[in-house]
Formats: structure tokens, sequence, C-alpha cells
């Protein structure tokens, strides 16, 4: 019996259009299963879906860099892991250098910072439920008091992602997390920061085992949150590869795969 569900976000729960459908909010109320959000997003961009599936649990944010709950008195922080600020001065050299046009967001827990509005910005801002905020990078690492979850690199050229995904991998010996989680989308994020470290959180936490768990996902970076659980489910539409990790393949995101999955093989019908 399954005691807990952890889910990724974008192309896993939320449709093409960034919304989860109502039938999937209905099946995930009626099982009655805990259920955590586990994504690359910021706590703000997932505030959304936690009022419409109206969740209390701990919900994982930045790859597992922050694990918070939504209070009525705003998020209760659980456990942090920000990027140490050398790493993000490191990765802003690397692309001034080699990647000046590069799409650069930098997130802390309650703002989307920019340098400026250019073509991958205006693409984030139209699935994202809260504007950036236009500073100079230079002058925002001097607060010290800043702490930044995730630097979010866009690019809508296959060849220079793989550039930038190649140059950027000797960090993951650096104390940073370089993580393709879509085709257009570079994220990095604290070496701690792992979904599985979320995953184990709320695993301990609960005083569950392992085959307690279920999990679904489509991307590179849920690999380690799969591992983590009893019963991974991949989504249809997942990156190439991913699918080697389920026990079971569900439908795709925009046909209710989340849902399919609880009814199917995570609950009794």
């Amino acid at each position: 019996m399954i005691k807990h569900i952890f889910s990724d976000m974008d192309g896993t729960l939320l449709q093409s259009n960034c919304k989860i459908s109502e039938n999937t909010i209905k099946t995930i109320k009626e099982s009655q299963i805990p259920f955590t959000l586990v994504s690359a997003r910021s706590p703000q961009e997932m505030v959304e879906s936690i009022a419409d599936l109206e969740l209390h649990e701990p919900q994982i944010a930045f790859n597992g860099g922050l694990i918070f709950q939504q209070t009525p008195n705003g998020k209760k922080v659980l456990q942090e892991t920000p990027i140490n600020p050398e790493g993000i001065k490191q990765v802003l050299t690397i692309l001034r250098q080699d990647f000046p046009d590069i799409s650069c967001s930098l997130y802390d827990l309650e703002n989307w910072y920019i340098e400026k509005v250019d073509k991958g910005i205006e693409y984030e801002a139209q699935v994202c439920d809260f504007d950036p905020v236009i500073v100079d990078f230079v002058s925002l690492l001097k607060q010290t008091d800043l702490k930044i979850f995730k630097i979010m690199l866009i690019s809508f050229d296959d060849a220079e992602m793989k550039a930038l995904n190649e140059k950027l991998q000797h960090l993951n010996k650096a104390g940073l997390a370089v993580t393709q989680s879509a085709r257009n989308y570079l994220e990095i994020t604290d070496n701690l920061a792992k979904k599985s470290r979320g995953v184990q959180y709320i695993q301990e936490l609960e005083e569950l085992a392992k085959d307690d768990l279920a999990a679904f996902g489509d991307g590179y970076n849920d690999l380690v949150m799969l591992k983590q659980v009893g019963t991974p489910i991949v989504m249809d539409n997942a990156l190439p590869g991913v699918k080697e990790y389920a026990k079971y393949v569900t439908k795709d995101n925009d046909n209710d795969g989340v849902a399919y999955g609880i009814l199917n093989y995570l609950t009794d019908k």
C-alpha cells in the first residue's frame, strides 16, 4: 500500500498549459494519499498548484534545495540548501565570457531576478505566475543576507545548449549540480540539492519504507527521485532514456497521466 506520492510538476503533473486538470485534482484528493510536489520550480511558482490540491504536506522546491510547508502565515522553511556565492560568481563569469546570449535567471525564496528581458525570459514569463525583478547581478550578490537557490539558463539552440551543458559539467565537482531538466532548460543548484534528498527527508520524517513510496516523473532531474521510491512511474512523454527507470509507464501529461497512474497502479479500484 502506497503511503506517500511524490510528483514532478512540469511535463508530469501539469499539462502543456501549465495547469492541473480537474480530473487529476479530483483523483489526487480522492486517493487520500499524502502528496508532495517535487519540482525545480521556486515556491512562488508552486503555490497555485498547492492551493488547487489543498496540500498540507511538506513540499520540495529547487530540485530539493528547499523543503517547505505552505501555511496560512506564509512559507515555513523546513530545510534549505542555497548555492555558495562563489559558485554563482563562477557560473556568471563563464556565461559572460563564453555564452553572453544565454538567458539567465537567479531565484531566492520569494523573487525571480534577471538582468534583462530576452527571448528566454519572455518564454518563461508566459508560464510563470509572478514577474521578474530586473537587477544588476554584481550588485545583487553584494547583499550579505542573500540566499540564491537556483540559477536557470534557457537556450532555444540545441547546439548551444549542448555546448553550455558540457562547459558547466566540471562544476559538479565544485559543489554545484548542473541538470538539464528539459530541452531548453539548464538548472544549477547546490550539489546537495537533489530531489532524492527531499524525498528522503519526508521518508524519515514519516518513518516510511521505500516500498511505501511512489513517484511520477519525466525528466533527467527526476531520476534520483525515481530511484528513491519503491514504485517509480514515468510519463509517456518522458525524455529519452527515462522510461528505463520506471516500474510503470503511464499516459502523457496532457492525458492525465498522474491520475491514470494513481488509479491503475497505486490504489484499489
